[in-house]
């Protein structure tokens, strides 16, 4: 059976947990600056967006810094960190769902499409995406709108807003990203977004569990 259905997936916090490994990298990064950091459930709020925002943002660093702290950070990640994941529960399931029925997977995450590549992998999931869209290591696809726009013309789609397509994600990041291009955003609690922050951002729907999600995505 095959369908017009697209759904572009964030990862961290939406496919996989990973705050773990980000957390651990993030203090890695931060004990090289002489820099404190707070309590790891804090820390959670503050995954999602680009890294360089995240360090500017949030510890202070100039923009020289960050970029420091963020060769620090994948010193550690891309051996230790990025393997300090795991699975939601429910969702390599939702996937391969999704992809018996025909629909059109993809991911738009502002991790780097390389590391992005390699957990999917690393859970063998990689095979349910048509295109794995993710920001460039040092280029200027960072941010989430820049990476719907990529993924979004790898995928051939011109016109988003007169297409059958979803983006699912954690944050207020993919919400306002995905609005940029008319495309609605399903929520997701599992991960680091708040219900205010998501329903205050414009997602058509925030969801608890995988099996609410499923629904949302008339899977069977």
């Amino acid at each position: 059976m095959t369908n017009s259905q697209v759904v572009l997936f964030d990862l961290d916090g939406t496919i996989t947990d990973s705050a773990p490994g980000i957390i651990a990298c993030i203090r890695y990064a931060l004990d090289d600056m002489d820099l404190e950091g707070p309590d790891d459930e804090t820390m959670r709020s503050f995954l999602g967006p680009p890294l360089v925002d995240t360090f500017i943002n949030h510890f202070g660093v100039t923009a020289a810094q960050s970029k420091q702290m963020i060769a620090k950070y994948r010193e550690r990640y891309h051996d230790i960190g990025e393997y300090e994941n795991s699975v939601y529960l429910g969702l390599p399931e939702i996937l391969s769902d999704l992809c018996a029925q025909g629909a059109t997977v993809a991911t738009a995450t502002s991790k780097p499409t390389a590391s992005a590549t390699r957990i999917l992998t690393h859970f063998k999931l990689d095979g349910y995406f048509t295109f794995i869209g993710g920001a460039e290591m040092h280029g200027a696809r960072q941010h989430k709108a820049d990476v719907i726009a990529h993924t979004l013309e790898e995928l051939g789609i011109d016109d988003p807003a007169t297409s059958k397509i979803h983006m699912v994600g954690d944050r207020s990041q993919d919400v306002l990203g995905a609005k940029q291009f008319g495309i609605p955003t399903i929520g997701v609690l599992w991960g680091y977004g708040s219900h205010a922050e998501l329903t205050e951002a414009g997602a058509v729907a925030v969801v608890e569990a995988a099996v609410e999600l499923r629904a949302l995505l008339c899977l069977n």
